[in-house]
């Protein structure tokens, strides 16, 4: 009975122990950047748009499906500036460029595939999301301008590097594909009409419980 009533003190116990090493789940918080974009996406309505360096932030949560498997949500928020060329043959009534310094949020959802060599985990991930353009006003050169959304593919590879068994450092390179914004501007029209790919190198810290 003594026995019987100590395996019934010690077996939570050892279930939550047995629980804490699966790690089946982990939230991670980045630094991001966005890549230049050196070749213009070029619309068919004489429209230029390039991208320029810019900052953020990226907040994930992982669940393992199995010890390979995971799924993914994330929050990431980006500030840079956007440049429109409305005159790229010289030939149009426009003045030509225009900046726009915007907001970028995104939210989205993945499948992440994990390779296991010891300490060294590299991964693969798919997936996709929404992401907000938010114009704002220091730093832009046109007003009146709204906010756009535009649905997105995410694509990814990347590895994490086990300091502990609670934490790991992730280093990632994260592709986005989606249709460039035009915020709504019809004079002049900032509208490309065109899908480009966001370049999103991630480095962050990931917390597993």
């Amino acid at each position: 009975m003594k026995r019987i009533a100590l395996l019934l003190i010690v077996l939570p116990f050892l279930l939550a122990a047995a629980n804490a090493q699966e790690s089946r789940q982990d939230v991670s918080a980045s630094v991001t950047g966005i890549g230049h974009l050196d070749d213009p996406v070029a619309g068919d309505t004489n429209v230029q748009m390039t991208t320029h360096k810019g900052m953020g932030a990226l907040f994930s949560y992982r669940y393992m499906l199995t010890p390979r498997s995971a799924l993914e949500v994330n929050y990431q928020y980006l500030q840079n500036a956007i440049h429109y060329d409305t005159n790229p043959t010289g030939s149009s009534t426009y003045p030509g460029v225009y900046r726009v310094h915007t907001r970028i949020q995104e939210v989205s959802a993945a499948y992440v595939f994990n390779f296991n060599f010891r300490r060294w985990n590299p991964f693969l991930e798919v997936g996709g999301g929404g992401y907000f353009f938010t114009p704002i006003a220091a730093g832009t050169s046109l007003l009146d301008l709204k906010s756009k959304t535009s649905i997105g593919g995410l694509y990814g590879a990347g590895v994490s590097y086990e300091i502990s068994p609670s934490f790991d450092v992730r280093l990632e390179y994260r592709g986005i594909f989606l249709k460039t914004p035009d915020f709504g501007s019809t004079t002049p029209n900032l509208s490309t009409g065109k899908y480009y790919n966001l370049s999103n190198p991630v480095l962050g810290v990931a917390y597993h419980f």
